[in-house]
């Protein structure tokens, strides 16, 4: 039994994300906890007064959160007849990143599914946001992003691209569920590496080698791009391909910014081609296929 946590506010691509998530999981037996975390007009928490049951805002708020997430089930209902899969739905007031948080222990996830449509777009500016704040701190859990246009299709050639700058040592455990990635696509690893100026370094240099024996028994290859930013080296390289998915892996809290001279994450997710897959801390992963 896998656990998917879809977080929703309603909106047609938090729809989308989870309209993803089922055919991604198609033939398995899943739970989908469909969560809104919801606050009031008139507190926020970080207020020092937090609402409580009983009180006319937080009933209101908690009211329309409840109806949403009844007509979210009405709706999968009425499209989604797996007998494989249960839904079940979570309303609380929090602010989204640590009601996902409190979920994610709460019930085993095994993987977070968010949509967005980046933060350029009005309509959806702020979950759009929040898509990017989840994913860069919750640490313990797998996050999926999808954007809006993104289509899971099972019967065609694909390939995923797994970004990495050869800082840290990647292990067995992280590659295997790379490796489990690429076998739910059907698809092809493509390993890239962006060379924004200097040549690898000793240290690149080992670990490189240590992540091409750890992919000897995978289908992939190694490809790097020189002379270009890293986020438009990435999106050059995924859109000139056609590739279906992007991973990033974290190997540490702040792991984005502390690499890169301002957050990759922030910057693809704005304009996402594909889904962006962001694997915690080796210590984290779940085995989730």
């Amino acid at each position: 039994m896998k656990n998917v946590l879809v977080p929703t506010d309603f909106s047609k691509n938090a729809w989308k994300a989870l309209e993803y998530s089922i055919h991604l999981f198609e033939k398995d037996v899943c739970t989908f906890y469909l969560l809104n975390a919801f606050q009031t007009d008139y507190f926020t928490t970080t207020s020092i007064m937090v609402p409580e049951p009983g009180e006319p805002a937080y009933d209101l708020a908690h009211e329309q959160s409840k109806n949403g997430l009844e007509k979210l089930i009405d709706g999968l209902s009425l499209m989604n007849e797996n007998p494989n899969h249960h839904f079940k739905i979570i309303s609380m007031y929090n602010s989204v990143t640590e009601a996902i948080k409190w979920a994610i222990e709460k019930y085993n996830i095994n993987l977070v599914v968010m949509g967005t449509k980046g933060s350029g777009d009005p309509e959806n500016r702020i979950f759009g946001s929040n898509t990017i704040h989840v994913s860069d701190n919750c640490n313990t859990c797998p996050v999926l992003i999808v954007p809006e246009n993104a289509l899971f299709v099972p019967d065609i050639k694909k390939e995923v691209v797994f970004a990495t700058n050869f800082r840290y040592k990647c292990s067995q455990a992280g590659v295997n569920y790379v490796s489990e990635i690429a076998n739910r696509f059907s698809a092809v690893v493509r390993v890239l590496y962006i060379q924004e100026h200097e040549q690898l370094d000793e240290e690149q240099e080992t670990n490189r080698d240590h992540l091409q024996d750890l992919f000897r028994n995978i289908s992939h290859s190694f490809h790097t791009l020189t002379n270009i930013s890293v986020t438009k080296g990435i999106i050059t390289f995924i859109e000139s391909r056609g590739s279906q998915l992007l991973i990033l892996n974290r190997e540490k809290p702040g792991f984005f910014k502390k690499i890169f001279s301002r957050s990759i994450l922030h910057e693809i997710s704005k304009k996402p081609k594909v889904p962006i897959l962001v694997l915690p801390e080796t210590r984290y992963l779940p085995r989730l296929f």
